[in-house]
């Protein structure tokens, strides 16, 4: 038997092997529990990284551990393959961007086989075939007639490198997600989901998913960002039109010194026409418009206004205050108007401060030493209002709700809830993403297509310039149609989707993949759903998995499935960086996998990627990491290629007799380490897990050989080890364990073998080492049985004889007992 581990050899044939066997294939299977592991799938850019490699062997341990644990587990892959890069390449290199997604699939496919990963290959799906994307049409229908898509004309986020539309959740730090280009506004037409329908549901489904990190969590809150208030109707001084405000601050009404309306806010236009002011207020408008509406109205950003001329009149004290229009009021956010009360807003004080804007105290301290000529900044804790009319006197968080039911007795407004999200901008003004099926007739209006006509394909012929837009608007073929509904000329919509829209549902997909009446078969989606464990990056928090929450909820009230969340435990690997950095061409600091798996294998690359830091954290590259990994690999092949040989005819459960003390401690470490192992793979604790296999191996090289291959006892001691190690292993290490498993005799799979578990007898200390220690340093140790208790332990330390040479004649002043570890005694 070969005792050099041969990965070029090995991991190739159980490959073939699991593909043969049809190792990873599952149907639903009422006599098992089911389970659904899925890691995000990838966008096929052309070749798979190393936060690939990390990402799918997380997924993978747990697949296989549970496949072990007796699990039914569905554990897909697909490709996410609609997007810009593919168009991209088209422009650049004139291949068509099917052809380009093909050839980076098939090789990114074949470098995921490499890796041993246990997908069920027979469930790949890919979002840019009609047989997938038809659906996205299918499901826009049905949103569309259920008022959930709709066209308007908004302002929008405009990448004029990539000459499309962005949602808010793409535009980065003013720019474009993908290509980092600055990002402008624009008033276009757009289609819009209306993700805002759901936005309380989502907000409190928050509080369901006790499986997702805290941190997505929170990011999702702040971006649906509820704000309960009051809108109140502040009348123009010359005119009956009323100027509706939003505040979450009533209490503060009587300090409310100026009101800012958005510059987009369409009363704006009414009250400079004709004014002196008209220019001034015109050309400021036109400046913010280009401005990012993220970055304008973040903490850090200038405060900016101009006064419209106007005044208006503040219900509760009467007084005149001045209308402006400020860069920090947004028109989607509210009403688009504001009341501002800069003793008591930061930002309000700022701009107050900034025009010389008069402020008011209106809620005093506790001290009662505030006062407007002694700020430095606005006061926002809570306090007694002063100056507030009949309100003075009352806490200021009473006053909220006081002064709001005022407000409405008195009909000048009502009490409300706003959220800060915005509805799903998912127009794309691109070719490679789902058509929208929709057809415009002069006649009809706007038109959905036939869901029998379904679907609208992508027009094969048409030229790649990257000039003017979606090349679609160049195809008169595509353009030119029919109308459903009076057989006259259409129009096509040429707009296309969000690639987000596709991977909303593609979790659902999965569960019925060959699906060609319905997207899915729902009998399969009662089996599968909801996925058990995601996996993916931190950088989906508000992207994917905020659009696939909301998408669920939609295909529910549809009828189709009875989940609310899809995902009820969500795992956020950390990156992969080396250097310092995260791994990218342009810092010259890219490991190649190709390069790992074939010089030291993907057994190596996966148990090095799990083993050098917890999913969630950061892995820094190492590469005398990776050798040591495969050191440790061709150790134990070493091992069990050694003994093996010696292992036939042995029985299956321990012979009789007194096992010697080497022995007896290496059962102890075995059943010890089954534990340890299952308990940390359970919580993701991958790292130590494979740590404590290592420790196991080292005592199984202490254990002395010679002489005792014709030991029967020593032979079963030996592969009761090797036996457990490789079941431990086995998900980390697929291919070796597959190999090592036939080597010591059994047929395969591994994957079929259950998991080891703990005989708590034979893992149970009969004796625990006890330090003793004086003055804090160690001196000493004894043996004590397990379970001793603290008097029983403290008159043995001190009748140690190695502690009486030490103390001689001294007596202990004190003698502390930590039960189980140590003894220390202060002399």
């Amino acid at each position: 038997m070969s005792v050099k581990y041969d990965h070029k050899e090995i991991e190739p044939r159980w490959q073939q092997y699991w593909e043969d066997s049809g190792t990873f294939k599952v149907t639903e299977d009422s006599s098992k529990p089911k389970y659904y592991c899925l890691e995000m799938f990838p966008y096929p850019s052309g070749r798979i990284h190393m936060g690939h490699v990390r990402n799918y062997s997380i997924g993978d341990v747990i697949a296989r551990h549970k496949t072990m644990r007796g699990f039914n587990v569905l554990h897909p892959m697909g490709w996410d393959s609609f997007g810009l890069p593919a168009e991209n390449a088209a422009i650049e290199k004139g291949v068509h961007p099917a052809v380009w997604t093909s050839q980076n699939i098939a090789y990114m496919k074949h470098q995921l086989k490499r890796m041993g990963l246990s997908y069920d290959w027979g469930r790949e799906i890919t979002t840019c075939e009609p047989a997938y994307y038809k659906w996205n049409q299918w499901f826009f229908l049905k949103m569309y007639e259920k008022g959930l898509a709709y066209k308007r004309r908004s302002s929008v986020n405009w990448c004029g490198s990539c000459e499309t539309v962005l949602a808010n959740e793409q535009v980065v730090d003013e720019s474009c997600w993908r290509c980092s280009s600055a990002v402008e506004q624009k008033n276009l037409e757009q289609w819009f989901f209306k993700i805002t329908h759901y936005a309380e549901e989502l907000l409190s489904g928050c509080d369901n998913l006790p499986g997702w990190p805290e941190r997505v969590l929170t990011m999702q809150r702040n971006w649906i960002g509820k704000s309960v208030g009051v809108e109140i109707d502040f009348p123009l001084a010359d005119s009956n039109i009323p100027v509706r405000i939003f505040t979450t601050r009533p209490d503060t009404l009587f300090g409310a010194t100026f009101m800012s309306l958005a510059p987009e806010h369409p009363l704006v236009n009414e009250l400079i026409r004709g004014t002196e002011t008209e220019t001034g207020v015109r050309d400021f408008i036109e400046r913010v418009k280009r401005q990012d509406k993220i970055v304008r109205t973040s903490a850090d950003v200038e405060k900016e206004g101009v006064f419209t001329g106007r005044y208006a009149i503040n219900p509760l004290t009467r007084e005149k205050i001045p209308v402006w229009v400020a860069n920090f009021v947004l028109v989607e956010y509210g009403t688009g108007s504001i009341m501002a009360v800069p003793a008591h807003d930061q930002r309000d004080y700022e701009f107050a401060g900034k025009y010389k804007i008069p402020k008011r105290v209106v809620i005093q301290n506790n001290e009662g030493t505030l006062s407007v000529d002694s700020m430095t900044a606005a006061y926002t804790e809570e306090g007694v209002l002063v100056n507030s009319g009949q309100f003075s006197g009352v806490k200021s968080s009473e006053a909220i709700g006081l002064i709001a039911a005022y407000i409405e007795k008195e009909g000048m407004g009502k009490c409300t809830v706003n959220y800060k999200i915005r509805d799903w901008g998912v127009s794309r003004q691109r070719y490679w993403g789902t058509p929208i099926p929709v057809i415009y007739c002069d006649k009809c209006g706007t038109v959905p297509i036939p869901e029998n006509e379904l679907p609208v394909l992508l027009p094969k012929d048409v030229a790649f310039t990257g000039k003017g837009g979606s090349p679609l608007l160049q195809s008169r073929e595509f353009i030119e149609t029919r109308c459903p509904a009076c057989d006259g000329d259409g129009r096509r919509e040429t707009d296309t989707m969000d690639t987000f829209v596709d991977s909303s549902w593609y979790f659902l997909r999965y569960c019925s993949p060959h699906s060609d009446k319905f997207p899915f078969n729902s009998n399969h989606i009662s089996y599968w759903m909801n996925v058990d464990q995601y996996i993916g990056g931190i950088e989906h928090a508000v992207l994917h998995l905020l659009y696939s929450r909301f998408v669920t909820r939609v295909i529910r009230d549809l009828g189709l499935i009875q989940n609310d969340e899809p995902f009820m435990n969500l795992l956020t690997q950390g990156m992969v960086i080396k250097d310092g950095a995260k791994m990218s061409k342009s810092k010259g600091n890219v490991v190649d996998p190709d390069y790992i798996i074939e010089t030291f294998g993907a057994d190596t690359a996966r148990l090095f990627s799990l083993f050098a830091a917890p999913p969630e954290k950061d892995l820094d590259w190492n590469d005398r990491g990776v050798e040591g990994a495969h050191r440790f690999l061709s150790r134990i092949y070493r091992k069990v290629a050694e003994l093996a040989p010696f292992f036939n005819g042995l029985p299956d459960s321990c012979p009789e007799g007194e096992l010697p003390a080497d022995l007896k401690n290496l059962r102890k470490a075995v059943h010890q380490t089954i534990k340890k192992v299952t308990d940390d793979i359970d919580v993701f604790h991958f790292n130590t897990a494979i740590s404590f296999i290592m420790e196991l191996v080292n005592n199984i090289y202490l254990v002395p050989v010679d002489g005792r291959t014709g030991d029967k006892v020593f032979l079963f001691a030996m592969k009761e080890a090797m036996d457990n190690v490789v079941l431990l292993l086995s998900p980390f290490a697929p291919h070796i364990s597959e190999e090592m498993w036939t080597m010591l005799g059994h047929e395969p799979s591994v994957l079929k073998y259950k998991w080891p578990s703990c005989s708590d007898e034979i893992a149970s200390e009969e004796e625990r080492i006890i330090i003793i220690q004086v003055n804090g340093k160690v001196r000493s140790k004894i043996m004590v049985p397990a379970g001793s208790g603290e008097e029983e332990i403290r008159e043995k330390a001190l009748s140690d004889e190695r502690l009486k040479s030490f103390l001689g004649d001294k007596t202990p002043k004190k003698v502390f007992v930590v039960q189980g570890k140590l003894v220390n005694i202060v002399i």
